[in-house]
């Protein structure tokens, strides 16, 4: 670790692996048959305001918000690179204009944070930043989940001048933030 774009992800271990390898081989197979300048970005767990309600971030959320505990699976010990939304679709336009002004171009760029977080860290800081006393609940792994998920961004950084600026404190407030005043509105539930 990190997880460079040139490691080996032949075997997936989960369907959601394996549909984005799926989707890398076609995007090659388009690229070498029509001349398809392309680059595949691999996301690395991407949160803000108008995340969808049955990622992590948003149930945990609505879970404190409705004073639920929260069902957290393993020891908590798991970690994701959790990456902003602003960062990921400043990575995002970086590679169109990569692909607008070179010819020739497939490859694969990690679009990540850098920064590994644990879940009982990030845990904390929803609880700490709502005001909560922290209420949660172990259970067990899920098949096909991974320990650790952290990018190799220096690829992105060299090619697209890419530079994640939003910690996760600083996410998580402006997430809070957003969910409350839409849930307030009713524009969510």
């Amino acid at each position: 670790m990190p997880f460079s774009e040139d490691d080996n992800v032949d075997n997936p271990i989960s369907p959601y692996a394996f549909t984005k390898k799926a989707c890398e081989l076609m995007n090659y197979t388009f690229h070498h048959l029509y001349n398809i300048d392309i680059i595949n970005l691999r996301f690395f767990t991407v949160y803000g305001p108008g995340q969808r309600p049955d990622l992590a971030i948003h149930k945990f959320v609505k879970a404190i918000s409705n004073g639920q505990p929260l069902s957290l699976f393993g020891n908590g010990d798991t970690a994701r690179d959790y990456t902003y939304i602003d960062d990921t679709v400043s990575g995002i336009y970086s590679a169109l204009e990569f692909c607008l002004s070179n010819t020739g171009v497939y490859t694969t760029i990690n679009l990540g944070n850098n920064k590994p977080v644990k879940l009982n860290e990030l845990v904390d800081v929803i609880y700490s930043e709502m005001g909560k006393e922290k209420n949660v609940v172990y259970e067990a792994m899920q098949a096909g989940d991974v320990e650790v998920t952290f990018a190799d961004i220096s690829k992105a950084g060299k090619l697209l001048n890419y530079k994640p600026a939003t910690d996760l404190v600083e996410g998580i407030k402006k997430f809070i933030a957003w969910y409350n005043a839409h849930h307030k509105q009713g524009n969510i539930e």
